[in-house]
C-alpha cells in the first residue's frame, strides 16, 4: 500500500523500520480521515509510531505555537515519545514536561514554543492554569494509555485539560487493555475503534516454576541460571520485595538493575539506559515497568510475585512476545501458594542445572555534554576512538540527552579510556566522563 504521508519512507529508514505493520497502517488511515479514534493494541506493537506519523504530517509548519498535545501516564513514556520524535527527524520542535523536575526547567524549554508537547496530566494541567503556553492552536490531543492515567488518579487533571482546550478538533485515545471504558468527559460521539488486542500475544507462552520453599529466592536463582545470558524482567509487587530480591542477587553475583516508583527520577532513567545498552541484562521492577517504557526486545519475564488482577498480568506479559514475536512468562509458585484463575493451565517447566550467568561485558559512561552543546552520537564515537583509542566494536549504544550523554563501552576498556578522555574537549566543550 502506498503511504499518503510525505517523507514517510525517510522517517522509517531513520528508525530502521522496513514497513508498518497492519495495525499501524489501519491506524494511519483512520487518523487521517477521522476526528475521533480509539486505538487498542498490545504493548510493544508500535502504537506510538501509529499515531505520530499521521499527526505530524498534519502539523502547520508556519505555526509558532503548540499544535499537538500528547498526555501520558508516566515520565518514562513522555521521555520515550520525545526521543522517538527526535529520531524521526521531522524538524518540529518537541518537548516533554513531567513531575519530578523543576517547573522552571519546563518554562525555559517551552519559552520557544514546541509544535508538539508531551506530558503527564498533572504537569500539563499546571502549565495550562498558569498560561505558560497558548491553547488556542492546539487542534489535536492524544490520550496515550488513557486507562493507566485514570487508574493512577489523574481523572481530575484530564478533565481540566480537556476543558481548557477550546479548539481541539481531533481526539485519539490509546490503550493496551481489554474492555476499557471510555470516560464521558472526553466527549467522544462516534469514534472509529481499531482493535488489535486479540492479535498481539499469540506467541506468548506462560509457564510455572515450582518452588520448594515459600520465599522462592533460591528458585529464582536456579531459574536465572536455567535461562542463561538473556535480557529479562523480574516483576515484584512492592519496593521492599525488590530490595530483598536485589540483595539476594547481589549475593549470588548476578548483575541487575532496579526500577520502581519510589526511586529518584534520575536513577529510574539510568536503570533503563543500562538495561537498554546491555550493562544490565536483568531488571527487577514493579508494575511501573509493565508498559509505557522504552526497553529492548526480551525473551522472558518472571513473575516473582503475581499481580492482584488479570489485566496487570497481561500488561507484564506484554513486555515479551512483542511485535508478534515469541516470548515466555514464568510464574514462580511458592510452596503453599495458590495461583489465581488467570494463571490456570500454565505448563510446569523442569529446570536444568546451569552455571550462574556471566557478567555483562559492558559498562555505562556518563558524558557531561549533549544536544544543547551540538554534540552528536558521531561526535562521541569519534572522540572515544580517536582520543580514547577504542575500536568501533568496543563502543555500544550511545544515547544523547539535552545536556548529557550515556555510552556503553566494553568493560575491559573503561579505566584506560577515562584516563585518556576525562576533562578533555569534545567539540567546543570540556567534558567529564565517569562510570555510572
Amino acid at each position: 500500500m502506498t503511504s499518503p504521508i510525505k517523507n514517510q519512507t525517510n522517517i522509517l529508514e531513520k528508525l530502521s523500520i522496513e514497513k508498518l505493520n497492519d495495525m499501524q497502517q489501519e491506524a494511519q488511515e483512520a487518523i487521517l480521515s477521522s476526528a475521533e479514534i480509539v486505538l487498542l493494541s498490545p504493548t510493544g506493537t508500535g502504537k506510538t509510531l501509529a499515531f505520530l506519523l499521521p499527526l505530524i504530517s498534519e502539523l502547520d509548519i508556519t505555526c509558532l505555537e503548540v499544535q499537538l498535545l500528547i498526555i501520558v501516564p508516566s515520565r518514562e513514556l513522555a521521555i520515550q515519545i520525545e526521543q522517538v520524535i527526535r529520531e524521526m527527524g521531522t524538524g518540529y520542535k518537541t518537548n516533554a514536561v513531567y513531575g519530578g523536575r523543576a517547573g522552571s526547567k519546563d518554562k525555559t524549554e517551552i519559552k520557544h514554543r514546541p509544535a508538539i508537547l508531551i506530558g503527564t496530566p498533572g504537569r500539563i494541567a499546571d502549565h495550562l492554569r498558569r498560561d505558560n503556553f497558548s491553547s488556542e492552536f492546539i487542534t489535536t490531543i492524544v490520550l496515550d494509555e488513557f486507562d493507566k492515567s485514570l487508574e493512577i488518579g489523574f481523572e481530575t487533571e484530564m478533565k481540566e485539560i480537556l476543558a481548557l482546550l477550546p479548539k481541539v478538533q481531533k481526539k485519539i485515545l490509546t490503550s493496551a487493555t481489554q474492555e476499557v471504558e471510555i470516560p464521558k468527559f472526553v466527549g467522544l460521539k462516534n469514534p472509529v475503534i481499531i482493535d488489535y488486542l486479540d492479535k498481539g500475544t499469540s506467541q506468548l507462552k506462560v509457564k510455572t516454576i515450582l518452588s520448594a520453599s515459600p520465599d522462592k529466592l533460591d528458585t529464582l536463582a536456579e531459574l536465572l541460571c536455567h535461562l542463561g545470558n538473556h535480557p529479562g524482567i523480574i516483576f515484584c509487587n512492592f519496593k521492599d520485595t525488590i530490595q530483598d530480591v536485589s540483595d539476594f542477587l547481589n549475593g549470588k553475583n548476578i548483575g541487575h538493575g532496579c526500577f520502581y516508583g519510589g526511586m529518584e527520577q534520575k536513577d529510574r532513567e539510568r536503570a533503563l539506559i543500562k538495561f537498554r545498552n546491555g550493562t544490565h541484562r536483568l531488571i527487577v521492577a514493579t508494575d511501573l515497568a509493565a508498559r509505557g517504557i522504552d526497553i529492548p526486545e526480551i525473551k522472558f519475564i518472571i513473575h516473582f510475585q503475581l499481580p492482584q488482577r488479570a489485566h496487570e498480568f497481561t500488561h507484564r506479559n506484554g513486555r515479551t512476545a512483542r511485535m508478534f514475536n515469541d516470548g515466555t512468562a514464568y510464574v514462580i509458585k511458592g510452596k503453599y501458594e495458590n495461583l489465581p484463575d488467570f494463571v490456570e493451565g500454565a505448563e510446569v517447566e523442569e529446570m536444568q542445572k546451569a552455571p550462574v550467568p556471566s557478567a555483562s561485558g559492558w559498562k555505562t559512561l556518563f558524558v557531561s555534554g549533549g544536544r544543547k552543546d551540538k554534540i552528536s552520537k558521531g561526535d562521541i564515537a569519534g572522540f572515544f576512538m580517536k582520543q580514547g583509542k577504542l575500536s568501533n566494536d568496543q563502543i555500544g549504544t550511545i544515547e544523547i540527552k539535552t545536556d548529557c550523554a550515556f555510552v556503553a563501552v566494553k568493560a575491559s576498556e573503561v579505566n584506560s579510556l577515562i584516563q585518556l578522555v576525562d576533562n578533555s574537549r569534545l567539540k567546543n566543550k570540556k567534558v567529564r566522563v565517569t562510570v555510572i
